[in-house]
């Protein structure tokens, strides 16, 4: 696989909230950034999970919906002209003999940095996959774990598994467009917002979604990824098949640290250990803000993330400007590109 070579002044890893309100505030200080994730679009969970959540302590927004958050924040990076490495997972991190770091991704992109942030949530996330045989050849064909373009799912008939707020949304979202929607739960009580639950039985109820429940998936049927029917199986072991074009199975997402474990990186209970004035890890150069950062009394809240992010940016720029003093200016005063 050929290598792709980058130099920048700082790799932030994981395009959540708190990366990208670090490509601001680096951007801020005239520090360039390259940003890699696991996913394949930006915004972490707020995107992967619940895009239409409305998220209530953002300050000045007394209510803003999760997707709109990243579009703004996105909106706020863009001046400082960041380059993000989407659908990447870093397999190592090599301090060289400058004192410089090579992150290495699995597409083999290879970035020279002055400086790490790391803002992975808690971590690298993969979708749980229902155990189902011949999954893999269905994946990004017909079967999908997130909404990329909503108007993709127009007019066809969709299978939605899960009991969460990703499933309970995506099912009342989609079920404006969809031709026909079966939810299928393996049983009658959700992990989802009551009042998210509550509009699903009333679309249920009008004839918009069919509950399958209690139901599990049992099997896929198809041929070259295109699906034509799922196969369910209640808790007794009886089937039924439901046509479909679409399966789209929320289980959740699970955090994988990966590589980032094996670097040498102070790992407790799966987050990062930092000092809170300044978020540097253990690692000279490496910093950790977010929900992957931990130290005493810290509020897992996106709010904690913005000022997480602010902070390491400022540890970070004497190491990408050495010897030169750094004044604290509004950013009223100092506007932006």
């Amino acid at each position: 696989m050929p290598e792709k070579h980058y130099s920048t002044d700082v790799v932030i890893i994981g395009a959540g909230p708190a990366g990208l309100f670090a490509v601001f505030e680096c951007g801020m200080l005239k520090m360039k950034c390259h940003v890699i994730d696991s996913l394949e679009q930006v915004g972490g969970q707020c995107t992967a999970l619940y895009p239409e959540k409305p998220i209530y302590d953002i300050p000045g927004y007394p209510v803003i919906l999760a997707g709109t958050l990243i579009e703004r924040l996105e909106e706020q990076a863009k001046p400082f002209h960041p380059v993000y490495h989407l659908n990447q997972k870093v397999t190592a991190l090599i301090r060289e003999a400058g004192g410089r770091y090579k992150v290495t991704t699995a597409a083999g992109t290879v970035i020279l940095c002055t400086a790490v942030v790391i803002a992975g949530g808690a971590g690298a996330f993969g979708p749980n996959r229902p155990p189902l045989d011949n999954l893999s050849q269905y994946e990004g064909k017909s079967v999908f774990y997130m909404v990329k373009r909503r108007d993709d799912f127009a007019g066809k008939t969709l299978v939605i598994a899960g009991g969460g707020d990703s499933a309970v949304d995506w099912a009342i979202s989609l079920a404006e467009i969809a031709k026909k929607i079966y939810f299928v739960h393996r049983r009658d009580k959700f992990r989802a917002a009551p009042e998210s639950v509550d509009k699903l039985h009333a679309l249920a109820k009008a004839g918009k979604i069919e509950m399958v429940i209690p139901y599990q998936l049992h099997g896929l049927t198809g041929s070259n990824g295109i699906l034509t029917a799922v196969e369910l199986a209640d808790l007794d072991g009886h089937k039924k098949t439901v046509a479909a074009d679409v399966l789209l199975p929320f289980f959740g997402i699970t955090p994988q640290l990966g590589a980032l474990a094996d670097l040498g990186i102070k790992i407790d209970s799966h987050h990062i250990s930092v000092d809170p004035a300044t978020q540097q890890t253990n690692l000279a150069g490496v910093f950790a803000i977010g929900d992957i950062a931990a130290y005493p009394n810290k509020l897992k809240l996106i709010l904690t993330g913005f000022s997480e992010a602010a902070m390491a940016a400022r540890a970070v720029h004497p190491l990408v400007f050495p010897g030169q003093e750094l004044h604290f200016v509004y950013s009223t005063t100092q506007g932006v590109p």
